[in-house]
């Protein structure tokens, strides 16, 4: 897996202050993505101990609420397996952290992958230009759902995350 950025001290993505691992790889192509330089899966930095070491540190530190994982697209084929395992990993290690992932692929379509589990909000979905809505919270446009993953599996239903 090869990531381009690890945000520190993020409030744009997700609740309370955050760290933000960028994944590279995306194949959706959504018109108006805010982050292209993201989409080839081959670009940025390869995602190794250190950098790993580095997202652990943030992790640590008491006003961090949890990490988000965007990109790209963390669920982009070539990273499933990797995104996995770091996803177990830090649940593992950080119980008290909250995990949020953004996808560009729907809730039906990867709500039965192993990992989803320990996701605690999942942003869906493709951005859609023409649904664009700068006063929605953690998406950017109509379209996608922001999603409380454990109720919504618990429930067998999508239930979205109230903020």
């Amino acid at each position: 897996m090869r990531y381009h950025n690890i945000t520190k001290d993020d409030m744009l993505n997700g609740s309370g202050l955050r760290v933000v691992l960028w994944v590279s790889g995306c194949n959706h192509g959504c018109k108006g993505c805010q982050n292209p330089v993201t989409w080839n899966v081959n670009d940025g930095l390869i995602f190794d101990e250190a950098a790993k070491e580095e997202l652990f540190a943030e992790l640590n530190k008491d006003y961090i609420e949890g990490i988000t994982l965007s990109g790209g697209d963390p669920l982009h084929p070539a990273n499933r397996a990797d995104i996995g395992v770091l996803i177990e990993e830090i649940h593992t290690a950080f119980p008290s952290k909250n995990i949020w992932l953004y996808t560009g692929y729907s809730w039906a379509d990867i709500n039965d992958l192993p990992f989803i589990p320990y996701v605690d909000v999942l942003v869906d979905g493709r951005f859609r230009i023409e649904l664009l809505d700068n006063q929605l919270h953690w998406k950017g446009s109509s379209n996608q759902n922001v999603i409380h993953v454990k109720k919504s599996l618990s429930e067998n239903n999508l239930v979205l995350f109230q903020y």
